[in-house]
């Protein structure tokens, strides 16, 4: 096995960079949000809520633009079959900002929430709490594990370096200054490595455009010369599998903690909705070079090549189309620079999830349903452990599944499925309750699981309306089998089945117990006669600073006196009597506390 020093070494200064700039952030903000009195486990989670436009702007596109993000975007464009029209990805996370920015940031942000989890706490109880904790931890811990696994494929393919040694290697250092900084440490680093991916990939364009292999990319997208017109288009009999699929883009990639972490760090709830724009454009931005390599891809007489007679796609390879541009079309400085891109992408991803999955486990199910009197410094611990589990689950996974992409399209499925339906009902929807939520779960797992994964060989129990079987090379075991496809928009119909089960199942046993239909006593979830027993989160629960503040008393922020953006903080005092009204009538639950 040949080493490339000079890619070694390249990398080496790089991973150097980024932990250096981890470090310096912990350094940087150690006693951040002391002055104020907040909790340092908050400070971990939320960055003392007080993360600038230009951080925050770079570390929420640096959470999207990961190594799944510009490999498979350039692999779609590449494939003969996809092309262009099948790379939704760019535009799917766009939009998913741009809705997340204007319907979700504001309400989220404005209320003071810590995690994700917390309206759910809050309004269906502590239980129903832990059981939506599950597929948001399922898809955190898949999701790194993935990229994690593509980073040891990419490293392997240019600086021919042990797999499993490179993810090791890259998931300790981020670990490492994810257990030390926190958010502060993720969200500085995001900034160099958003720098990293954006120059080595466009250092590397050019290069592999003039390379003589290649072909003119606007001749190859409308005319085949190598493969079929990278371009790419949607047959009719795909057209509900392409709706469905960018709908589960857009919308299912809102209820991820990933994003809410940079929404809730934001200094106010306008803010929260600036940064969610700045990262759409951001996304759109960063998918360019990713597109132009595919289409390269694409266009390239492989014959010509370092690579050899065989294309890419023929061995089995498109997935790492990425990489072998950059190896056999740039000169080695230029590959070795765009690698460091890629490894960027990567850590940039992981770290975010990683601390995401542990700032759940720590306040919403360790804190807020176990040990409710557990001290700040009790829940720091807590976190850092928890990094470091999650963290190492993540890296086994990646080393030892060869299925870590089935079971990262599935759980992302179910984040879409059981998540989103149940985020909009505790959002927007009054008088939904923990019977709804659980009807809604139930609903939704069921649909998604019953339409099959071929990726896991979980075969469909759930046969939907058009569905046909096609011959696949099954890409772990390499044998042909016969695999059930799903042309009908099953995760979409899932979804909106369980948003519909929710409000139907809420207002169901709501009017069931309410008109004495169904005796009090039999209301065993606590979830319509006494709303605030133990079982549900009262508000005061979920906010526990100095003096518990009410969530409806709470300013947006308490605003911290060392920055400079005090004025972007939103007091509710100083807020005109109208606003603060309209704000009490749209927030859902506040019929429940009216009655109280």
């Amino acid at each position: 096995m040949t080493i490339h020093v000079e890619g070694l070494v390249a990398i080496a200064i790089f991973y150097l960079l980024i932990l250096f700039v981890g470090i310096w952030a912990a350094w940087k903000n150690k006693h951040s949000g002391e002055a104020e009195g907040t909790d340092r486990s908050e400070t971990i989670m939320v960055g003392g809520r007080d993360i600038g436009l230009f951080v925050g702007g770079f570390t929420m596109t640096a959470t999207w633009v990961g190594g799944g993000y510009i490999n498979g975007t350039a692999e779609y464009v590449y494939l003969p079959d996809y092309g262009l029209a099948w790379a939704q990805a760019p535009f799917g996370y766009a939009l998913s900002l741009v809705v997340g920015g204007l319907f979700f940031a504001k309400p989220m942000r404005s209320r003071g929430y810590v995690t994700m989890l917390d309206p759910f706490q809050q309004l269906y109880g502590k239980r129903m709490g832990g059981l939506l904790f599950i597929p948001a931890l399922m898809g955190e811990i898949f999701w790194s594990a993935a990229i994690l696994s593509a980073l040891g494929a990419t490293l392997s393919v240019i600086v021919d370096i042990n797999i499993k040694m490179s993810v090791v290697i890259s998931a300790l250092i981020a670990i490492f200054y994810t257990l030390v900084g926190g958010l502060y440490s993720v969200a500085y680093t995001d900034v160099v490595q958003l720098f990293c991916i954006f120059v080595g990939l466009w250092i590397s364009v050019p290069f592999a455009l003039t390379n003589p292999a290649v072909s003119d990319i606007t001749v190859t997208a409308v005319k085949q010369v190598y493969q079929s017109p990278w371009r790419g288009s949607v047959h009719q009999s795909d057209t509900w599998v392409w709706i469905d699929n960018f709908c589960l883009l857009m919308l299912g990639g809102i209820p991820w903690q990933v994003y809410f972490q940079r929404v809730l760090s934001a200094s106010s709830a306008t803010y929260a909705q600036v940064l969610s724009f700045l990262a759409a454009f951001g996304c759109l931005v960063m998918a360019v070079p990713s597109v132009l390599i595919g289409a390269i891809g694409a266009s390239t007489d492989w014959n010509q090549t370092s690579y050899g007679a065989i294309a890419p796609k023929d061995k089995e390879q498109a997935d790492m189309i990425l990489p072998i541009v950059l190896q056999h079309l740039c000169p080695p400085f230029v590959s070795f620079f765009g690698l460091g891109a890629v490894s960027a992408a990567v850590m940039s991803s992981a770290d975010s999830s990683i601390l995401s999955a542990s700032s759940m486990f720590a306040r919403n199910i360790y804190q807020l349903a176990f040990r409710q009197s557990a001290s700040d410094r009790e829940i720091v611990w807590v976190m850092r452990i928890t990094i470091f589990v999650f963290g190492g689950l993540a890296t086994i996974m990646a080393l030892v599944t060869g299925t870590v992409y089935g079971l990262w399209y599935l759980s992302s499925d179910l984040v879409y499925v059981i998540i989103f339906p149940q985020l909009l009902s505790v959002l927007f929807i009054k008088g939904t309750n923990t019977y709804g939520s659980v009807a809604a779960y139930l609903f939704g797992m069921l649909l998604r699981i019953g339409g099959g994964e071929p990726y896991l060989r979980l075969p469909p129990f759930i046969y939907y309306p058009g569905w046909t079987t096609e011959q696949r090379m099954h890409p772990m075991t390499g044998e042909m089998e016969e695999v059930v496809i799903q042309k009908f928009p099953f995760k979409t119909v899932s979804m909106l089945a369980s948003f519909l089960g929710n409000v139907a199942v809420s207002y169901l046993a709501k009017y069931l117990f309410e008109s004495g239909k169904i005796s009090h006593k039999y209301d065993f979830l606590d979830a319509v006669v006494s709303k605030h027993s133990g079982e549900i989160m009262d508000k005061t629960t979920l906010v526990t600073r100095g003096n518990n503040i009410g969530l409806s008393e709470m300013s947006a922020v308490k605003p911290r006196l060392s920055v400079t953006l005090a004025a972007a903080f939103t007091r509710r005092d100083t807020l005109p009597k109208e606003t603060v009204e309209e704000e009490e009538e749209s927030s859902p639950d506040s019929s429940h506390h009216d009655e109280e």
